[in-house]
């Protein structure tokens, strides 16, 4: 990971903030930094390029628009670790995927256009990997403020 400088700082703690919905986004905050909208977005790609970001992207709230989201767990052999992280991650579903040191070592969320997605998409990844999806959906909604601070 590199380095992050003062200004790298201020961005991403200010990318953790709502951003406009506009089809220029990042040219109000980059006059915010000081910045012109090329180098801020030069800046945030350098960012994801390096592993300080590892995703960034809007946020949806899938079930008020008629969709799902479930979590997920999977018994992956350590040797298949890698092989099976590539699998489970081309879905497009798989909102963000973790690994975790316990007998359940694979733990990903799945965000799908209909609660029957769900199924859907844990089956596929079920039949490609030939290992168990454990399935843990929501069964009751809390908002818990999470924010890094670089």
């Amino acid at each position: 990971m590199s380095r992050l400088d003062e200004l790298d700082r201020k961005l991403l703690n200010r990318l953790q903030d709502d951003l406009l919905t506009d089809h220029r986004p990042f040219l109000p905050l980059a006059e915010e930094l000081g910045l012109d909208e090329e180098t801020l977005l030069e800046r945030v790609k350098h960012l994801l390029e390096t592993g300080v970001l590892t995703r960034f992207g809007p946020f949806f709230d899938a079930a008020a628009m008629g969709g799902a989201f479930c979590l997920c767990a999977i018994a992956v052999p350590p040797d298949r670790f890698e092989e099976v992280t590539e699998i489970v991650n081309a879905h497009v579903e798989v909102a963000h995927n973790y690994e975790r040191t316990h007998q359940l070592n694979m733990w990903f969320v799945l965000a799908t256009q209909t609660p029957d997605g769900i199924g859907t998409a844990a089956d596929s990844i079920e039949r490609e990997t030939g290992l168990t999806v454990y399935r843990f959906p929501k069964t009751q909604e809390f908002f818990v403020g999470f924010r890094v601070v670089a």
